[in-house]
């Protein structure tokens, strides 16, 4: 399952969420496909594939206090034109 993690900061926030991201440990079940930052700041975007979403739990709760965390379901554009195709 794909899942794009997206956190959102405060600016005053930038140098802890840069020190928790080198100190992160990516849970045993994730792997990262890419990781994006927001040039203009405050947000970064990491796509992942997971078998079972519930071990992305270990990854929010590392971020509590710092920012918003959203985990978003998603799929490839193509495998959704072939989905929505077949009705």
């Amino acid at each position: 399952m794909l899942i794009m993690d997206i956190i959102t900061w405060e600016p005053e926030k930038t140098e802890t969420v840069i020190k928790r991201r080198v100190e992160e440990k990516i849970p045993t079940g994730v792997k990262v496909i890419g990781e994006w930052i927001d040039i203009g700041g405050g947000r970064a975007y990491r796509l992942v594939d997971v078998d079972d979403p519930r071990v992305l739990f270990a990854m929010t709760s590392a971020w509590v206090g710092i920012g918003k965390k959203e985990l978003v379901p998603v799929m490839g554009a193509e495998d959704m034109m072939k989905l929505m195709a077949q009705k």
